[in-house]
């Protein structure tokens, strides 16, 4: 199993996201401080993804990191 780890602020495009579809295709920042745990479901938490889009959930492999 490959871990996917990503840090605070970190620029990510979501290619998939079981919680919010409509953020599939967007770029957002990643805000997690430390590594998911069992709170999230091991979800990373995505913020600025849209104007009407409140932060997202999404695994690690539903995010590409962009920059």
């Amino acid at each position: 199993m490959v871990v996917i780890v990503f840090r605070s602020g970190d620029k990510v495009a979501i290619v998939a996201c079981q919680d919010d579809p409509r953020a599939i295709g967007r770029i957002g920042r990643i805000i997690d401080e430390v590594p998911p745990g069992p709170l999230t479901n091991g979800r990373w938490t995505v913020k600025g993804v849209g104007l009407l889009i409140g932060p997202v959930l999404c695994h690690g492999h539903e995010l590409r990191r962009t920059g």
